[in-house]
């Protein structure tokens, strides 16, 4: 069973993207996260929207 949320870590290795690119994408809001006492996880819902996100503004215009 996967999990519902996920570490940096893990969004890092999904993404192929550093850390701190994982973390500018939470603190501007692209990637949405929530926070457990001091950890910090994202949804994997929120990673699939993102994904998508990218994918809708690559598409050219008038698809």
């Amino acid at each position: 069973m996967s999990p519902d949320l996920l570490t940096v870590e893990d969004v890092m290795a999904r993404l192929q993207l550093g850390k701190h690119l994982v973390y500018d994408l939470i603190r501007s809001q692209r990637l949405a996260s929530v926070q457990i006492g001091r950890c910090r996880r994202i949804p994997v819902q929120s990673l699939k929207h993102y994904v998508d996100s990218l994918v809708k503004e690559a598409a050219p215009h008038g698809r």
